[in-house]
């Protein structure tokens, strides 16, 4: 008689048998033990390349500050001459009409005209504006007060509100004032002068601009 060892569809496979385990009472299996570290003393290896923070690059001298570089000798050398050939054409001017032309507030429009072309403080609107305003406002406190120190700051700070105001700013205008109050030139006569040496200014600065081809050009904006 034989038996039959198909399995009917119903029934389930055997699971497998489990593998065999730790017995009651006997030890966990011990951890890998980790890799040998460095030893006291030893040196720590270096970190990888790109690892770690970039090098820093030359310290500036703590006196070198934030100054402006030096400019190159030629266009040192450029803005100079124009300047100084400014100034001696103011003196050229005076002596030809016989008046005081130049006065130390042209001289400070002379070098900002020529040595910070690209200043607001340097363009035409402000030099040319900017003076004008400064002799109204020393007139004006000139004959509201004496003729004294007290009276030229006043009207100093008056000239840096209208210079303000005005969109006009021009830092020499204020000695102006100063130089009216404490001075009192007519003003039939200091007032044409005073117009016609800052234009005088703007066109030398504006022709030295066009003399150098790297100089840079005068003015940023006439108005």
């Amino acid at each position: 008689m034989s038996t039959d060892t198909t399995l009917s569809p119903d029934a389930a496979p055997a699971a497998p048998a489990p593998g065999p385990g730790p017995t009651p009472g006997s030890a966990a299996p011990a951890p890998p033990a980790p890799g040998p570290g460095p030893t006291p003393g030893s040196a720590v290896p270096a970190p990888r390349s790109g690892s770690g923070p970039a090098p820093e690059g030359p310290r500036r001298p703590r006196m070198a500050g934030r100054a402006p570089a030096r400019p190159a000798p030629a266009a040192a050398v450029h803005s100079v001459s124009a300047a100084t050939a400014a100034l001696l054409g103011l003196v050229g001017l005076g002596a030809l009409l016989h008046e005081p032309v130049l006065i130390p507030p042209l001289a400070a429009s002379a070098a900002l005209v020529h040595c910070a072309p690209a200043l607001p403080l340097a363009q035409p609107r402000s030099v040319v504006v900017g003076h004008l305003l400064g002799a109204a406002a020393g007139y004006a406190v000139a004959a509201a007060a004496s003729g004294s120190a007290w009276a030229a700051a006043v009207a100093a700070g008056v000239t840096l509100a209208l210079t303000t105001l005005a969109r006009t700013p021009h830092s020499p205008a204020c000695a102006t004032a100063v130089v009216v109050v404490l001075q009192a030139p007519a003003p039939g006569r200091f007032v044409p002068l005073l117009l016609g040496s800052t234009v005088l200014l703007v066109l030398t600065a504006f022709t030295a601009s066009r003399v150098r081809r790297a100089a840079p050009k005068y003015p940023a904006y006439w108005w």
